[in-house]
């Protein structure tokens, strides 16, 4: 097939004019990685009702000579945004710039689309503006949780700590919080933070006053989102004995100077022993 000069140069020439647009660019840093170009499009992940996220970009891009502009992205903001949502653009000159998102506690399982725009204010770089199209996934699995241990034996007024590991495997950072119910005269509530795609174990203390067995629920929460929410059943005993103040060393409960160190080490070991081969205290 023969081709025109006339023909030809357009081509030639619209290839490098794609080449050159092509050239000015928005590095997203998170919540994932990517350098997108003019209506590129990226996965940012998961989120749940009601959760808000950011999205962080460089303020550095290329113009259309290939050229690096350190400062060339201002602000960044949304143009559309699904119903009920919210947005507060990144402030002036900021970099990286950081957008937050907010996604609206109504809305429905599934995937949503956003647009974001780069502005490069009174095109003083000789930037334009830059648009990337940004999905999120809207679903309550947003985090996996291991709780231990899950049965206590303890003694009467001694803090026992569970360990709650939270693997958020969302893209919001918003605080989760851990309580529990079913404890008389303890309904202590704890916020903590677990970053997005990240892994992290939090100590949570738990005591009673009386003698008993107590079933109790342990439930951890995302703080702006109801539905994310997971519960584990915990049975603590709790009794007068020497062999639970033993145990409770273990714990980290017994407060005391420092120079009994070497008595606590011998009650650890006197209960770790009971408890794995079944010996008795007399």
């Amino acid at each position: 097939m023969q081709v025109s000069a006339k023909l030809a140069y357009v081509l030639v020439s619209t290839a490098f004019l794609i080449g050159m647009a092509n050239a000015t660019y928005l590095n997203i840093e998170g919540p994932v990685a990517g350098t997108l170009y003019n209506n590129g499009t990226i996965y940012l992940g998961k989120v749940a009702p009601g959760e808000s996220f950011y999205v962080l970009a460089s303020a550095t891009t290329a113009n259309s000579s290939g050229y690096l502009v350190n400062i060339g992205w201002n602000r960044l903001e949304t143009t559309e945004l699904p119903a009920g949502w919210s947005s507060q653009p990144s402030p002036l000159y900021q970099d990286p710039m950081k957008m937050k998102i907010t996604v609206s506690p109504n809305a429905p399982v599934g995937n949503y689309r956003i647009l974001i725009k780069a502005i490069n204010v009174q095109n003083y770089s000789k930037l334009g503006n830059i648009s990337i199209i940004a999905y999120v996934n809207v679903s309550p699995d947003v985090f996996n949780v291991k709780v231990a241990p899950t049965d206590i034996n303890t003694g009467i007024g001694q803090p026992t700590n569970l360990y709650v590991t939270i693997n958020n495997t969302g893209i919001s950072d918003d605080p989760f919080v851990i309580s529990a119910t079913g404890l008389p005269a303890w309904n202590q509530t704890v916020s903590v933070i677990s970053l997005h795609s990240t892994k992290n174990t939090f100590i949570y203390p738990v005591f009673v006053n009386e003698s008993g067995t107590y079933p109790f629920k342990l439930t951890i929460s995302a703080s702006t989102s109801p539905e994310v929410n997971k519960t584990f059943d915990i049975n603590l005993t709790a009794r007068e004995s020497l062999l639970n103040d033993y145990s409770a060393i273990t714990q980290g409960a017994v407060l005391s100077p420092i120079v009994f160190a070497p008595a606590y080490s011998v009650m650890a070991l006197i209960s770790y022993i009971y408890k794995t081969y079944g010996g008795q205290l007399t």
